[in-house]
């Protein structure tokens, strides 16, 4: 189980958003419709720039005790960039490093999930905590091979 490793487990169909992408709201919607709590933020090129988690996305959000009308809220959030809200140079792990490197990673950080690079280091695919308890329970209970 040690040697394991994340190109494996890793979910491989992975959703992103462009940095040049305004508004929050595009990015809660993507986020909501496609039940994912990390949106990579690329460049044009597809070279990963960001991340952005719900937290971030509900960090942005106005208060409830905001004394703006909701014209002015919507107004604000329309012309939020993504950019502005997301993490820059997010802590990666490589798609041929073991799963127990990336835990690591993830622990050492506080993060619950990392966008994979390849040996070319375009984005590759996402791993995050359910991948690497999916991969514990299924050899706890004898099935080995990786879910697709």
């Amino acid at each position: 189980m040690s040697q394991e490793l994340v190109k494996d487990w890793m979910s491989k169909e992975v959703i992103t958003i462009d940095v040049d992408t305004c508004c929050l709201p595009k990015a809660h919607r993507l986020m909501t419709d496609n039940n994912i709590r990390r949106l990579p933020v690329v460049d044009k090129n597809g070279r990963l720039v960001g991340i952005v988690t719900r937290g971030d996305i509900r960090g942005a959000q106005p208060s409830q005790a905001t004394s703006l009308s909701i014209w002015e809220l919507n107004y604000l959030l329309a012309n939020l960039k993504i950019a502005d809200i997301m993490t820059s140079n997010p802590v990666t792990v490589s798609e041929n490093s073991t799963i127990g490197e990336a835990a690591d990673i993830m622990l050492a950080n506080k993060v619950s999930g990392l966008p994979v690079l390849n040996d070319a280091g375009q984005l590759a695919g996402i791993i995050t905590e359910s991948d690497i308890f999916r991969m514990v329970v299924r050899h706890e209970w004898g099935a080995k091979e990786p879910a697709t």
